[in-house]
Order: structure tokens, then C-alpha cells, then sequence
């Protein structure tokens, strides 16, 4: 019996140092491992940001060009021709906003759904105005009276939506600067 016991006394000897030391290894590689998948995402994020931060930028400046073209004065510039009348020209500026929007839709994919959301809405009160004024404008009249009309209303705003979106693009564009 005591041969026995000397023997399994032996055998923990041994047993227990060498598993002390396969879990203090397998532990340790563990970690390492752990922190090597750590460092890979920080490094795979690093580089989705060099590819995303320009696209991201190009889409705050393509849609402050799109809300600078849809201020009416320099709309009703773009789009007037000389011997047209109001019910034309309404249609031309509705149309030519539709163009610009549909252009720059795909630019909502890298800016804030809120920002998005300002610049639907700076779109949308460009038509309404547009709207509204042509329906107080005879449709047959010369486009240049709706075109006065339009930038008469327009400088009579406090502050466009335009304006507003483009304050808000500015400021989360700025985030990445």
C-alpha cells in the first residue's frame, strides 16, 4: 500500500507542475491570440476609414453644391430662356431640382439619416415655394414675371431651408475635419 501511495504521490508530483504549466501557456497564448485580433480590427477599421473619409467628404460637398443650385435665385438664372412663359418655366425649375436631387440621392448612404432628412426637406420647401408663387402667376404670363416673383419671395425669407441645410452639412462635415 505504501508503494502504491509513494507512487501516486510521485505521479502528482509530476501531474501538477505540468498542468500548472499547460494552462498558464494555453492561457497566455490565448491573450496573445485575443490581442492579435484586437490589433487586426483596429488596423482593418483604420483603413475602411482612409477609403470611407474621402467618399464621405465628397458627399458633403456634393450636397452643399446641390443645395446652392437649388436656391432660387441662381435656379431661376440657370433655367429662365427669354420668350417663355410662367407655366414653362415652373415645370423647367421643377424638373431641373428633380435632376439635381435624383443626381446626389445616392449621397444619403454617407451622411446622417437627420442631415438627409434636412435635405429632403430644403428640397421640398423649394418646390412648395415654387408652387406657390406660379399659382398666383398667370401660367401664359412671360417667365420673367414668375422669375421676379420667385426671387422677390426668396429675399423676403428670413432663412431658407437651403441655408439651414447647408449650415447643417457644414457642421457635420466639420466632425471630420
Amino acid at each position: 500500500m505504501s508503494a502504491l501511495l509513494d507512487f501516486l504521490l510521485e505521479l502528482l508530483k509530476l501531474t501538477i507542475p505540468g498542468l500548472v504549466v499547460f494552462f498558464t501557456a494555453w492561457y497566455l497564448i490565448q491573450e496573445f491570440l485575443q490581442k492579435q485580433v484586437q490589433l487586426k480590427q483596429v488596423e482593418l477599421n483604420q483603413q475602411a476609414r482612409k477609403t470611407t473619409l474621402p467618399l464621405k467628404l465628397q458627399a458633403y460637398e456634393r450636397l452643399a453644391l446641390l443645395m446652392e443650385r437649388i436656391q432660387l435665385p441662381d435656379l431661376v438664372l440657370r433655367i429662365r430662356v427669354e420668350g417663355t412663359n410662367a407655366a414653362a418655366l415652373r415645370i423647367a425649375l421643377l424638373m431641373a431640382i428633380q435632376q439635381e436631387f435624383e443626381h446626389n440621392v445616392s449621397q444619403q448612404v454617407y451622411v446622417s439619416d437627420n442631415l438627409w432628412a434636412i435635405v429632403r426637406l430644403a428640397r421640398q420647401e423649394v418646390e412648395q415655394i415654387i408652387n406657390g408663387v406660379a399659382e398666383q402667376v398667370d401660367p401664359k404670363a412671360d417667365s420673367r414675371v414668375l422669375a421676379d416673383a420667385l426671387v422677390m419671395f426668396w429675399e423676403k425669407m428670413e432663412e431658407p431651408a437651403t441655408s439651414k441645410a447647408l449650415k447643417a452639412i457644414r457642421k457635420e462635415a466639420s466632425v471630420f475635419l
